[in-house]
């Protein structure tokens, strides 16, 4: 079986994969700031995680969009690295029991978007005149 026709898909599905990632990450912002969806536990937050939301929302909008890809990305990047080895990483070393995973694969995502850009489907591409809307 050749794979070269569903390789053509390969910048959409770079698209797909950045809103969608974008879409879960903008969630947990929203859950700190706004409790929606609402937390397990609810209460005030330390500053730190105030400023984490709003990394997370507005990089998570930012990104959803395609809009600033790269740089968001690189910042959004280092933040989950840092938050990872803040928060997780002192709890246990493995990041199943520290529960890290998601810091982890946030972090090597937005990584691989720094890299790979926004793909056809972002307002970043709009802008280059590099988008196309569909095949």
């Amino acid at each position: 079986m050749s794979f070269d026709r569903i390789s053509t898909w390969a910048p959409q599905w770079l698209s797909v994969m950045r809103i969608m990632s974008a879409l879960l990450f903008l969630e947990h912002g929203t859950q700190k700031l706004f409790d929606f969806p609402a937390a397990a536990e609810s209460g005030t937050l330390p500053t730190l995680m105030i400023v984490q939301g709003w990394l997370e929302v507005i990089g998570g909008v930012l990104l959803a969009l395609g809009f600033f890809t790269r740089p968001v990305a690189f910042i959004l990047s280092g933040d989950m690295a840092v938050a990872y080895f803040m928060a997780h990483a002192p709890q246990n070393f493995f990041p199943v029991n520290n529960g890290g995973d998601a810091a982890i694969l946030f972090s090597f995502i937005f990584l691989y978007f720094f890299f790979a850009g926004g793909g056809p489907w972002s307002v970043d591409a709009a802008r280059n005149g590099t988008g196309r809307t569909t095949r």
